[in-house]
């Protein structure tokens, strides 16, 4: 063995430092940039605060073979991970190093450089911080078998920690290119994901699809933003580029806590608890048959500028995503008439489930903005399972321990108006005058129930008006409300006010429950 001189050693370690540094050269670095994408390092400095970054794993190597088996140089090993800070507070953050052989999985240095089941995650669960990984990598590597002597059982991946994970601390990953294999498949398991257009996602690529299928096909068009995000739902969210995703990482951290034993953020406010805001009435059409947006409801009555939508571009007709109100988090359910009249169909049952898990495990709670007429019918949503899905939408809602606030705007019907509120807990609603409610919607539900006397009617469209018009008034909200069959009726500019003091008064138990959550997190 070699004399050791500390000379030396402190020489070989810079210069393991710097080769790192130097990730797969410049010109691979130039074809990434060229791409409009980032390198992992200029990923990780944008979305951390400055000097906060704490690599681990900067020594270990890829270790190179060309076609035939013979050894390359080594490079810095194909992911860099590390302890960081996001706006002051603890991450464990990584990244795959696409300018390595496409960010190629290293078996060998699986547990060592963050792979799945690796330092990364063990990190973020062990020390209860949020995870954030910012992926662009081609999954497991072809070729390792011939170098180290055997194949492994599919690559020895253990997501045991990934899905402890999702029910301890934040994990938000953001696919920033070429996502295959194992990558493609983490990214499913996060509570956020945000994708930019320039990245695509699949459990295998377009070769092996034309290998495989015999069919060709273009990467975007396989497994592309609108595909996913527009979709599959396999992502939340779309960002023109890295700059946006990051953007987007960040503020949904903002709404959420260290880990399931702490209280989300409170941020202060200058926007007035008690604003009451006329514009509200002008939103809510008088003519019950018109559409609005709901999104206009929803950015009046919470804290301005504080919504962010999650999942803008899937199930347009159920609206979903994190405010402010007073300061205090809040996890936003909203139908929306502008799209299929606020019915809800299999993709939005999907979309409310999985948020509703989201807020339920992170103690975030929630504000429902009602106007739905029941599930979505006809034959394509028979096929999609609307009714399974549908009643998986209600059981969340029934296994969420959060508060929950329903505001019931307009129409509220069928088993679909029943997962709007939970019966056997508090059950707190508040109703505009605007509200309706029933187990029927009364257009189509007239002629539903009364089919036979109607075809048999010399004027079948005068005896529906009929019994239209006497079933409308009988489905007036205020004898509802005269009944206590809804806790409160309100005038919408009061909402924003009643919403935040019930929301102060709940800190206190949502305080004591925080980590009894026995549930495993989001199901994915």
């Amino acid at each position: 063995m070699p004399d050791f001189t500390w000379e030396a050693a402190r020489a070989k370690l810079s210069e393991a430092r710097e080769r790192a540094l130097q990730l797969g050269g410049p010109e691979n670095i130039a074809r990434q940039r060229a791409g409009g994408r980032w390198t992992i390092r200029e990923r990780i400095d944008h979305i951390t605060d400055p000097n906060s970054f704490l690599e681990v794993g900067t020594v270990a190597t890829h270790k190179r073979f060309d076609t035939e088996g013979n050894r390359l140089p080594d490079t810095a090993s194909g992911y860099v991970l590390g302890l960081a800070q996001i706006e002051g507070r603890d991450v464990a953050i990584g990244g795959e190093d696409y300018t390595i052989e496409g960010g190629v999985l290293e078996i060998h240095a699986d547990r060592l450089k963050g792979g799945m089941g690796g330092f990364i995650e063990e990190l973020a669960h062990e020390y209860r911080i949020p995870l954030i990984m910012l992926m662009e990598g081609v999954g497991g590597g072809i070729g390792w078998e011939a170098h180290q002597g055997y194949a492994p059982l599919v690559s020895g991946h253990d997501f045991t920690v990934c899905y402890q994970l999702m029910g301890e601390a934040p994990v938000l990953v953001a696919p920033m290119g070429a996502c295959a294999g194992v990558t493609g498949a983490r990214v499913a398991a996060s509570h956020f994901s945000v994708m930019t257009r320039a990245a695509c996602i699949f459990a295998g690529g377009p070769p092996l699809v034309e290998r495989a299928l015999g069919h060709r096909i273009d990467k975007f068009e396989l497994g592309g933003a609108e595909v996913h995000a527009g979709i599959s739902g396999v992502v939340d969210n779309i960002a023109e580029d890295d700059a946006d995703a990051i953007r987007q990482l960040k503020a949904v951290l903002s709404y959420l806590p260290q880990n399931v034993w702490e209280m989300p953020p409170y941020v202060p406010t200058d926007d007035p608890p008690d604003r009451q805001d006329d514009v509200l009435l002008s939103i809510m059409p008088e003519d019950q048959k018109a559409a609005y947006d709901v999104r206009d409801v929803i950015n009046v009555i919470v804290d301005r500028d504080s919504f962010f939508e999650i999942g803008g571009h899937r199930a347009p007709a159920f609206v979903c995503g994190f405010a402010r109100m007073g300061g205090y988090s809040v996890g936003i359910l909203a139908n929306n008439p502008m799209h299929l009249g606020g019915a809800l169909d299999a993709q939005g049952s999907e979309k409310k489930t999985r948020f509703i898990d989201f807020c339920d495990t992170f103690h975030i709670p929630m504000v429902y903005f009602v106007d739905v007429p029941g599930f979505m019918i006809g034959p394509a949503a028979e096929r999609e399972g609307t009714l399974r899905k549908g009643m998986r939408a209600l059981q969340a809602l029934m296994d969420a321990n959060v508060p929950l606030v329903s505001v019931y705007l307009h129409k509220c019907y069928g088993m679909a108006g029943l997962a709007t509120g939970n019966a056997n807990r508090l059950n707190l609603r508040l109703a505009w005058p605007t509200a309706e409610w029933g187990d029927m919607p009364i257009e189509g539900g007239v002629y539903s129930a009364h089919r036979r006397q109607i075809q048999a009617s010399d004027d079948p469209s005068a005896l529906i008006a009929e019994v239209e018009d006497r079933m409308r008034a009988a489905a007036t909200p205020w004898k509802t409300a005269e009944a206590f069959g809804v806790e409160e009726m309100i005038d919408p500019t009061e909402t924003r006010g009643i919403i935040i003091r019930f929301l102060k008064a709940a800190q206190g138990v949502i305080k004591q429950n925080l980590g009894k959550n026995p549930k495993y997190g989001v199901r994915l």
